[in-house]
């Protein structure tokens, strides 16, 4: 298909990662075109911060599928995990190329799925595996390709969710079942599987994993508390205080863009509050509307013998994720901003700082990797060079696999195989 030079937007879904996409996008000089929302408040509000584009607004996604001829190149999916499968396949069919939020879908067969549809029309699918975009990850990636540390042999990797993230997101939240959305480690914790896929660079081979919802349950619930934050008499003491959490984060521009806009569009005092008591958000974290883990433990191994440990913990600061990497010849140590590399022929240490921006958060762009995804995906679009994304479907659709054999391993206690696709 030809592109013009200002690419075209259409976004389905208008939420906080829709959104942020769009804005994105339109920084990096695209036009959104087009916007598929059902909730007429999200709608609004997008069309409100977006008033300054010619955009059209449209039923679902059938209805622009169906238009006879394409008012946009490209199209970003970021409707609820289990709302990706059918317009992310009708909108392949219609040739418009594709920015999927992850997880691409709950399944394996429905990702399968997918990406056949995908490969089959000929378009482009970038998953938004935003972790390998980042500086950080390029930088820690050519210090590796370099031999800085001899030949890899092992990596631990954690990912510190944030005790309030975890809450909002994975408690009280669109994750906070499985059968709403899927396991934690698909919806939260695919960055990081496919994260270590591509910095160790080789095909895994085996899987274990172990893992429980420990903390947020009703039999852990203190006796004095109530359903309700606002009405509880232990809110100025409770670490998952809703009231402490929600209006710490009134007057911050980057938390009021998330997560407060999750909980409405009046991000006000009083709109924060009727939020809290009306909504899912203000309740007790240990009501037990929650079923997914809230810490787990992954082992892989890789092809050759490298093996990694990945750990993920609802019992932390919400901070860049933490990684320690061991070779023959030297060993790396990385907070998410910074890289010190030991390198042991000359017992010398050294520091690498990449260029990141902003913090680990979703509402900052995960320290710039979001603003990176996108422009890669634009570029690759207008230019149609696929070697601009760094991972494709089929490759996406492999580290998924992972994440459902740990989830198998998990669950029944074994070590899982991964089957080889050669």
């Amino acid at each position: 298909m030809t592109v013009p030079d200002s690419l075209r937007l259409a976004i389905i879904g208008a939420g906080s990662r829709g959104s942020g996409y769009a804005r994105r996008a339109r920084a990096e000089g695209a036009r959104i075109t087009a916007v598929v929302e059902p909730d007429a408040q999200r709608l609004r509000a997008f069309l409100d911060e977006f008033a300054d584009q010619s955009i059209r607004v449209l039923p679902d996604w059938e209805a622009l599928a169906a238009l006879p001829e394409r008012i946009a190149d490209a199209a970003v999916v970021a409707t609820p995990d289990r709302l990706h499968v059918d317009p992310a396949i009708g909108l392949a069919r219609a040739g418009y190329h594709l920015l999927l939020e992850k997880p691409i879908a709950p399944t394996e067969e429905e990702s399968a799925r997918v990406v056949a549809a995908a490969e089959e029309a000929g378009v482009m699918l970038a998953v938004c595996h935003v972790m390998r975009y980042s500086g950080y990850s390029r930088t820690l990636k050519r210090l590796l390709d370099d031999g800085a540390i001899g030949r890899l042999v092992s990596v631990e990797h954690l990912e510190p969710i944030g005790w309030w993230h975890f809450a909002h997101s994975y408690v009280r939240g669109n994750w906070a079942r499985e059968e709403d959305s899927g396991p934690m480690l698909l919806t939260k914790s695919s960055h990081d599987i496919d994260w270590l896929s591509y910095i160790v660079g080789l095909p895994a081979r085996r899987v274990s994993s172990f893992g429980s919802l420990l903390h947020f349950r009703p039999e852990n619930k203190p006796a004095d508390a109530a359903s309700r934050c606002l009405d509880c008499p232990l809110q100025n003491s409770c670490a998952y205080s809703a009231t402490t959490i929600y209006r710490g984060f009134l007057g911050d521009e980057t938390f009021e863009r998330w997560p407060l806009s999750v909980l409405t569009v009046d991000v006000t005092p009083d709109g924060v509050d009727r939020a809290l008591r009306e909504g899912p958000y203000g309740r007790c974290v240990f009501d037990g509307q929650n079923d997914v883990v809230d810490h787990q433990v992954v082992s892989i191994e890789y092809e050759g013998g490298v093996t990694a440990s990945f750990t993920v913990t609802a019992f932390t600061e919400l901070d860049f994720r933490k990684t320690r990497l061991f070779g023959t010849t030297g060993s790396i140590e990385g907070d998410g901003r910074t890289l010190l590399v030991h390198d042991f022929v000359r017992d010398e240490k050294y520091e690498v700082a990449p260029e990141t921006s902003g913090t680990a958060s979703a509402a900052d762009g995960h320290g710039g990797a979001d603003d990176a995804l996108v422009r890669a995906f634009l570029d690759a679009v207008r230019t149609g060079d696929r070697s601009m994304l760094l991972s494709g479907p089929a490759e996406s659709l492999a580290t998924h696999r992972i994440v459902w054999l740990a989830e198998e391993a998990r669950r029944t206690d074994s070590v899982m195989t991964v089957p080889s696709t050669a």
